[in-house]
């Protein structure tokens, strides 16, 4: 997680319910078949978002061949994008960990730097593919776990949250809501014939887990599907993709900000739940603010107030903030005996008005109707 702390400066808030992002995809078939960026695109259409997309996919690309590809390279480069989608070819993540150490993680290293050298404002997400439909039997013998669809999915699921991880990046979780569909209903093929590409089922599933990562809302009733997809089945995919990110955005590393509360009275402590973060601003709503992790904080008057927290990413170019009202109400015996006492006036043992003498006892009168008996001993 980013822990870089940022100075405290104000930060106007403004809740748009649209949102226009602009991402490019950077990988293969697994992302040019169906045209994934052109699904997600029309499911965002349906909410008012917008999606400016370009993309790089030859066939069978690796890393390393994009780490070297003239035409990546220069999309990248092109403008500050919101997201650059890194997808690996569909084998490499999977494979043995002598092989992915010398061959995927350098290649992706140049690939992340030539990114934020373009623009450090710039977030990569990485596209977490599928397992294949019988595992990969071409590299079953050397590296066993790979030969079913479920011990290579489980590979993919780690490399690629380990891509994220290392890299301070996001990563949309494709693969684990293919898994969730196959368990759901196995006779729904999400698979192209050849048990590795996509169908438009799988295309579809794949826009769907994109829209909730990109955007962080869910596909959950967009009017958007591809011919060939009854409603019935589109809205249950949806359905996956959404719960699958936006239950679990902390574990994808999706840059997100979020929190809950505990409340006793008019104290209140607080826990950061945000995902992928550099720095974070609360405020209290009551003209105080803290940028510490989880801070704990007391107000001093009843009243409604609303909790915002901003949380900041890529040298603060992304912003996301969380909100909540909450209550507080201070018992008027509390409310009173934080005030401060006045004096009224001072008597002596006769109850004539005087001013105090030392070594007399004198009668002292508060606002709060309380009465002290003193001697001053000076």
């Amino acid at each position: 997680m980013k822990k870089v702390l940022l100075v405290l400066f104000f930060i106007p808030l403004f809740v748009f319910s649209q949102q226009k992002k602009e991402v490019l995809f950077i990988g293969n078939s697994y992302t040019f078949v169906n045209d994934l960026p052109t699904l997600v695109e029309q499911i965002a259409l349906t909410f008012g978002d917008t999606l400016i997309h370009d993309s790089s996919t030859p066939g069978g690309a690796t890393f390393s061949m994009h780490s070297t590809n003239s035409q990546t390279i220069s999309k990248i480069n092109q403008q500050v994008w919101d997201y650059v989608i890194l997808q690996a070819q569909s084998q490499e993540p999977s494979l043995s960990p002598g092989y992915v150490n010398a061959n995927v993680y350098p290649a992706l290293q140049t690939l992340i730097n030539i990114i934020s050298q373009s623009s450090i404002c710039i977030e990569p997400m990485f596209f977490m593919t599928w397992g294949r439909k019988y595992g990969d039997a071409s590299n079953c013998v050397p590296w066993p776990p790979v030969c079913t669809y479920l011990g290579m999915q489980e590979q993919l699921r780690l490399r690629y949250l380990d891509f994220a991880s290392i890299h301070n990046a996001s990563c949309t979780p494709v693969g684990m809501a293919w898994k969730q569909s196959i368990e759901q209903d196995s006779t729904l093929n999400l698979y192209s014939p050849d048990n590795s590409h996509p169908s438009i089922y799988g295309s579809y599933l794949a826009a769907c887990t994109f829209y909730a990562s990109i955007f962080k809302k869910s596909p959950s009733g967009s009017s958007f599907w591809p011919n060939g997809i009854d409603s019935v089945t589109a809205y249950n995919l949806q359905l996956i993709a959404s719960k699958i990110v936006l239950d679990s955005v902390a574990v994808w590393h999706i840059f997100n900000a979020d929190f809950s509360f505990v409340q006793n009275n008019d104290s209140i402590s607080f826990s950061n739940l945000s995902s992928n973060f550099d720095s974070i601003i609360w405020n209290f709503g009551d003209g105080n603010t803290s940028n510490l992790t989880n801070p704990n904080h007391t107000y001093t008057a009843s009243g409604t107030y609303t909790i915002l927290l901003t949380a900041f990413t890529n040298a603060a170019c992304q912003i996301d903030t969380s909100t909540s009202t909450i209550s507080v109400s201070i018992p008027s015996a509390i409310m009173e005996n934080t005030k401060e006492k006045i004096l009224i006036r001072t008597t002596d043992i006769q109850g004539r008005n005087c001013m105090p003498l030392n070594f007399f006892p004198y009668l002292y009168f508060y606002n709060d109707g309380t009465v002290e008996k003193k001697v001053i001993l000076e």
